[in-house]
């Protein structure tokens, strides 16, 4: 949490993050410290391709192949403003700066700070450092000095938190760059991560995701191989915690316990994120996967008998080296066995520094897109049909902000379903404003239509029926402690609106993109 605050603005800053959710949770430090150190949030209308911000951030992605020409299609974006502004200041973090280093400065020497996933805490100084000394800081450590939950925070949002529970990574796939730039794992104490969940949850969160690299594997650092378990079960006994999330785990170390933990724990969500990756037992041999299908079908098996509601969610490469169409009709056949609510689906793609990268059987580009498509229809049809299965089934909405693109023309409100599903609501058009449910609010709708990416609860447009005279399952709101903290946020009442971080607006300015691909989820 934040301790101290400059008594004058430094500047303004914008932090522009790419890749997954633990880039999101590093920007969410990113932006505690600059706010600890006195700089202030853009205001959303400034450009900084026009040097109307001080201080731009870019929390890059090394995984994506195209990552590098992201990046330097962004700097060359800024040097016109950097010219005209030589006192603007540009930072480059993350795992491309990790993996590229001192690059990063001899191709855009208009950069003055670039650091590691290591070291994010290093930011403001290295500012101060550039700027002293008038030449470019480059600081990249090997490991892990200050574990990032310890850092100043501003929270993405006031009703839903990310709690990191380990950083970094002990598997070896041989299509993934992540261990060598997030390094070997390290697990923080089950009391501090309960005591960050505490925190959240009193400043008003009522769900908060569990994030590792392998959040299974957790305990392994301390030698407790149930840790993960307990965790879960631990975190159930938080008063006024109701939703808990956890990713991503990893087949291989996915353990009954866990099952258990979860099925037992009402607060832990019927929902699972389980990476398959590919379907082959040849393909998960050479991506160096120590499980194979029968094993990933039967962690299913157990998940849906113990937890029979689950939404299940999945990643798959297609077209890694040496795939044959047998390979892929083996993924093809395990997709279909899985009935998978969505899945986000990539294709392959050379990420230099991996093993994969120098394989023999690189599959042509045309080959690779026609089997993706052929995942993705199918895929998509499975999706559909299991949100058909959800029609006119009673739903729990987590109310968001920002999650449907087109509300504002439908006259909806968006939000999480109890198993993660994208759902749709209208609200009764007699609805007074005082009694609108806000983000962080819950409520109880019944799903109406579904659609091949998202549900639709229309229930609460009933003819005749004012919105009083609904029966609850057609439409009811429950405001929540997270609804108010939200609203406090919005009207200035308290300082902040961001869980665990008491600065600022709810948001982190400049784009954020969730999840690894720049698809979507299928």
């Amino acid at each position: 949490m934040s301790t101290t605050t400059a008594s004058a603005p430094r500047g303004t800053y914008q932090v522009r993050t790419f890749g997954c959710q633990m880039n999101v949770h590093d920007s969410e430090r990113l932006t505690g410290l600059l706010e600890d150190s006195g700089y202030v949030a853009a205001p959303q209308t400034a450009d900084a391709k026009k040097g109307e911000v001080d201080v731009v951030v870019f929390n890059t992605c090394a995984v994506r192949e195209n990552a590098s020409n992201k990046l330097y299609g962004n700097l060359g974006a800024l040097r016109a403003a950097k010219d005209a502004n030589p006192g603007m200041q540009i930072a480059i973090g993350g795992c491309l700066a990790q993996k590229d280093r001192s690059t990063i400065v001899e191709r855009a020497p208009w950069v003055d700070v670039v650091f590691g996933t290591h070291n994010i805490g290093s930011l403001p100084v290295l500012l101060d450092r550039a700027r002293h000394n008038a030449e470019a800081q480059v600081e990249i450590l090997e490991s892990l000095e200050v574990f990032p939950s310890t850092l100043p925070t501003r929270r993405e949002s006031t009703y839903a938190a990310w709690v990191s529970i380990s950083v970094g990574c002990n598997n070896t796939c041989t299509f993934c760059i992540v261990p060598s730039l997030r390094g070997k794992e390290k697990d923080r104490r089950p009391g501090d991560v309960l005591a960050e969940v505490r925190e959240v949850v009193d400043a008003g969160a009522i769900e908060v995701t569990l994030l590792g690299q392998n959040v299974n594997s957790y305990g392994v650092e301390f030698g407790d191989r149930g840790a993960f378990a307990k965790l879960l079960r631990a975190c159930g006994e938080i008063e006024g915690l109701e939703r808990v999330r956890f990713t991503s785990p990893h087949p291989a170390m996915f353990t009954d316990d866990v099952i258990e933990a979860m099925a037992e724990t009402p607060t832990v969500m019927p929902q699972l994120h389980m990476p398959l990756q590919s379907g082959s037992d040849d393909v998960l041999r050479r991506m160096r996967r120590s499980y194979r299908s029968s094993r990933f079908l039967g962690i299913l098996d157990r998940v849906r008998e113990r937890i029979p509601e689950a939404a299940i969610t999945t990643d798959i490469i297609v077209g890694f080296p040496g795939e044959t169409e047998q390979d892929f009709q083996a993924t093809l056949d395990v997709v279909e066995q899985s009935r998978f609510s969505s899945a986000f689906t990539f294709q392959y793609s050379i990420r230099p520094g991996t093993p994969a990268a120098t394989m023999e059987g690189q599959i042509p580009k045309a080959v690779v897109q026609e089997r993706y498509e052929r995942l993705t229809a199918l895929q998509d049809r499975i999706t559909l049909e299991e949100n058909q299965r959800l029609e006119q089934q009673v739903v729990e909405v987590l109310v968001a902000e920002g999650e449907g693109n087109r509300d504002r023309q439908t006259h909806r409100i968006s939000g999480r379903a109890r198993d993660h599903r994208l759902v749709h609501l209208a609200l009764p058009e007699d609805l007074p404003a005082a009694e609108r449910p806000r983000p962080g609010d819950l409520v109880t709708v019944t799903v109406t239509r579904a659609a091949p990416h998202y549900l639709i609860a229309d229930s609460a447009e009933v003819p005749g029926r004012t919105w009083d005279q609904l029966d609850p399952a057609q439409f009811s709101v429950r405001r929540t402690r997270s609804g108010d903290a939200w609203e406090a946020g919005v009207q200035g009442i308290e300082p902040g609106g961001s869980c665990g971080s008491g600065q600022g607006a709810s948001v982190p300015p400049g784009p954020v993109g969730l999840g690894m691909p720049s698809l979507r989820p299928r």
